[in-house]
């Protein structure tokens, strides 16, 4: 089996609400989607997707990922799908970084591998299930009121772990927000503070070392290098999940040798794809992590591609995962993949990872390469 063709298709996510996080200064409104098609010379296909939150919050953005594609593609096509190591590190060889374009070649790939093999990813990650995962709301940074009150419609929605985004510039506010949740939580939800890398250390040690959180609660990204959050570490007893300073194998390794936390989050649109991604979550069990399982942006495609992953990993070490499409104003493939089902929910038991797009609903291609 080899590649023959690889298509791409761009589409605008608008957000039903305006989206702040990092204490507020960063900002969102719409998000800028990547989807791409790749195509064999035995008529089997797969799907992939890579969506930045915006192009502040991590170095990517959707044109970008566009432009690397351009370049990957020539790389990979004759090569076999279902090799997913080979297609990685032909990838790594053509285009050194850029790994959320990569990410959705990777994905692809993967979901050719089950539709040849007739199993769900899940199967082919070594999980014995389609899951339950636990899903978490996502709280926008505002007032203590306006936190509270997008709490409160996310627990009636049935979830009941939360990440509510803080890191604002005036210690004292953010005090304020931590204690105001912490207060109003019922006894059988969760909280993770995520500052999105806002604090500066000192900040960072001052404000965990105040507030009295909750037995489940974890602090997210405190500060913007590892370093700097390795020194936080160090100065608290309050758990910390890393994420945006994490790219690579070797970023995890650091992290693991500097003692720089508990937990992490694994995006394989940040690491690079599944393949990556699965080898963190690996190193992450080895080391006695536990592991926050999604993908940075994007449609039920990239949501469901992550569940399998999360799905596949041992229960105690799986933390709550998180579910983008919640916060489009559009659902492109209605009645697919992986849904928030009263605060769970499961990976698909289709061949793949189980979402197959229309092209009616993505429009137009940007480009065809083969």
């Amino acid at each position: 089996m080899k590649i023959s063709r690889i298509s791409t298709w761009q589409m605008d996510l608008p957000l039903t609400q305006h989206y702040s996080l990092s204490g507020g200064r960063l900002k969102f409104a719409q998000l800028d989607s990547t989807f791409i098609r790749i195509d064999t010379d035995e008529g089997i296909s797969g799907w992939g997707e890579s969506c930045p939150w915006g192009h502040t919050y991590l170095p990517a953005h959707g044109s970008g990922i566009r432009a690397a594609i351009e370049i990957l593609a020539p790389a990979i096509i004759g090569l076999d799908p279902r090799s997913v190591d080979s297609v990685n590190r032909a990838m790594d060889v053509a285009l050194p970084g850029h790994p959320s374009a990569k990410s959705a070649l990777d994905i692809a790939c993967w979901d050719i591998l089950g539709k040849f093999c007739g199993l769900p990813l899940w199967q082919l990650f070594g999980g014995d299930s389609a899951g339950e995962v636990m899903v978490n709301s996502s709280i926008p940074t505002g007032t203590p009121e306006e936190m509270i009150a997008h709490i409160r419609q996310a627990s009636a929605m049935g979830y009941r772990v939360h990440s509510a985004k803080i890191g604002g510039s005036k210690t004292a506010e953010d005090i304020e927000r931590i204690e105001a949740i912490t207060g109003c939580l019922p006894s059988d939800e969760e909280v993770t503070f995520d500052v999105n890398r806002a604090w500066k250390p000192a900040t960072a040690i001052a404000v965990m070392n105040t507030v009295r959180t909750r037995d489940q609660s974890w602090f997210e990204q405190p500060c913007e290098t590892l370093n700097q959050c390795a020194q936080v570490t160090r100065r608290t007893s309050q758990p910390v999940k890393l994420d945006e300073c994490l790219h690579t194998y070797q970023d995890h390794l650091d992290a693991w040798r500097l003692g720089a936390c508990e937990g992490i989050k694994i995006k394989p649109n940040r690491v690079g794809g599944l393949t990556k991604a699965r080898r963190i979550r690996d190193l992450a069990v080895n080391v006695g992590w536990q592991v926050h399982i999604e993908d940075v942006g994007g449609t039920v495609l990239a949501d469901t591609a992550a569940i399998h992953l999360a799905v596949s990993t041992a229960d105690e070490y799986r933390l709550a995962s998180w579910l983008c499409h919640y916060h489009l104003a559009i659902d492109p493939f209605p009645g697919q993949g992986s849904r928030n089902e009263n605060g769970v929910t499961h990976a698909t038991e289709l061949p793949g990872h189980g979402v197959v797009p229309l092209e009616s609903r993505l429009g137009d291609t940007s480009a065809v390469y083969q």
